[in-house]
């Protein structure tokens, strides 16, 4: 039986951390940020991190 390969767009995208948690990015980052308030814009800068619901599924992916 072959190996399971990663899911390369999964890998690029988060980050297990030794707590056992998955960090991710936060969305609607790229441009055009002069109409964001600045509140929301701010909270987009601290991590983020997966919904225990969806972990298992993404450390699947990664592994």
């Amino acid at each position: 039986m072959p190996k399971m390969k990663s899911v390369k767009g999964a890998v690029k995208r988060f980050k297990v951390k030794k707590s056992g948690k998955i960090k991710r990015g936060t969305a609607y980052r790229s441009h055009i940020l002069t109409k964001v308030d600045g509140g929301h814009h701010r909270s987009m800068k601290s991590p983020k991190y997966v919904d225990a619901a969806d972990a298992k599924n993404i450390k699947e992916m990664i592994n």
